[in-house]
């Protein structure tokens, strides 16, 4: 089992305080041994995180500034907002991370939700249904802007005259879905992910997975070439033995890595993820 940390407060307080604090976040789970470091993809906090009144960091520019921070962490937005950025500029824009971070990218995409930030942004906020089929376009956009294939795409909602992208990925980021819908969410992550990422309950996660080998068997592929993320956020240090038995419990439903991160507020966000690196990860290995 291996942990991720999602850094997802950028507390209030003075902007010049924001990049030191994140960047040595990042550095700490890189020093501690964390498998992946991500950010939200959003341009306003969330409501549950204190508002969009509180500071909130672009994520690609900030994977960027983190890339020259790290030396061996993966670097993922969890996710990236398909709404928020024309395909092929996002393929761009995920090859150019991938080779300034030297190959240690994530390409994580979700159908968008945010809609105050789209209507405060002016971004086009579309029905569900239409986020849906621009997904899986720009699914099916990045992964022939990461192959041989240079010529046009033509969808319902894209149309691209040349898929041209050089230089290409020092390796072509895995695709990480996050979601956890059984009709559309799953279907796409059977079809196309090499990740999927729940944030269902652990209690509901046989029934997903049940869902979701069905979609595999439906499409032809794998099971087994899924690698399955979750999202679970209880303090480990409140108990790290119970802790652990619920790190197991995911690992019996196959799951090898989980997310996990300081809780809103936590002033010392690159201390939380030092403890974690001296009292939680030795554990685990």
């Amino acid at each position: 089992m291996k942990l991720g940390v999602h850094y997802i407060d950028f507390l209030p307080g003075p902007p010049e305080r924001l990049a030191p604090m994140m960047a040595a976040t990042a550095k700490a789970a890189d020093d501690a041994g964390v498998d992946m470091f991500t950010l939200a993809d959003h341009f306003f906090q969330m409501e549950p995180m204190g508002g969009a009144e509180n500071p909130f960091l672009e994520g690609y520019t900030s994977m960027g500034y983190l890339a020259g921070k790290t030396d061996r962490i993966t670097l993922t937005l969890l996710v990236t907002g398909v709404t928020y950025r024309y395909p092929g500029v996002l393929a761009k824009t995920m090859t150019t991370l991938d080779v300034l971070a030297g190959g240690r990218t994530m390409l994580g995409l979700g159908a968008a939700w945010y809609d105050r930030e789209h209507h405060g942004l002016g971004i086009p906020y579309p029905p569900l249904r239409e986020r849906f089929e621009m997904l899986e376009e720009t699914l099916q956009i990045c992964l022939q802007m990461w192959s041989d294939n240079d010529g046009p795409y033509e969808g319902r909602h894209y149309q691209l005259a040349e898929t041209l992208c050089r230089p290409q990925p020092i390796r072509r980021p895995p695709i990480l879905l996050g979601g956890d819908g059984e009709k559309k969410t799953l279907r796409l992550v059977a079809q196309y992910a090499d990740v999927w990422n729940s944030t269902s309950a652990i209690e509901e996660l046989p029934h997903k997975l049940d869902v979701l080998r069905r979609h595999c068997d439906a499409v032809g592929r794998d099971f087994g070439e899924i690698r399955l993320t979750a999202g679970y956020f209880d303090d480990p240090f409140a108990d790290v033995d119970t802790y652990l038995r619920a790190l197991d419990s995911y690992a019996q439903l196959g799951f090898d890595l989980i997310n996990t991160g300081p809780l809103p507020g936590n002033p010392d966000p690159a201390g939380w993820v030092k403890r974690l690196g001296d009292e939680v990860i030795p554990r685990l290995r």
